[in-house]
């Protein structure tokens, strides 16, 4: 069994930045390739990035390409997300997960999830 937790969410304005982390318990995180997805009120969970085992692949949705930076430490059990020049439409809740195989950008693919952290950006 896997458990995350994540944190780093809050209020911003329109242009700042947010550094997410989620830290992960056990001793097999870096076994597991992880993403982060978001969900905005009253649409369906998004794929935002991931990150293979090493940290020597990554992926990103396009809309953050450029923004957005996943990284991991697996010394650390942790897995980061920044983001720069935040817009209001960035504005979802955060959840990150891990998984052992399958796409990476299918939540279906993720067998472990945390509860999410809340990002909002104001205009």
């Amino acid at each position: 069994q896997v458990q995350l937790v994540e944190s780093g969410g809050g209020l911003v304005q329109a242009g700042d930045s947010l550094r997410l982390s989620c830290v992960t318990s056990g001793r097999t995180f870096s076994t597991y390739a992880m993403g982060w997805f978001r969900q905005a009120p009253g649409k369906e969970r998004e794929f935002v990035a991931a990150i293979n085992w090493s940290g020597t692949g990554t992926y990103y949705e396009d809309s953050v390409k450029g923004r957005f930076t996943i990284s991991r430490d697996n010394a650390e059990n942790t897995v980061y997300l920044q983001m720069d020049s935040l817009k209001p439409e960035d504005t979802a809740l955060y959840y990150c997960a891990a998984r052992k195989q399958g796409s990476v950008y299918f939540s279906d693919s993720y067998d472990y999830w945390g509860q999410g952290t809340q990002v909002t950006v104001s205009s």
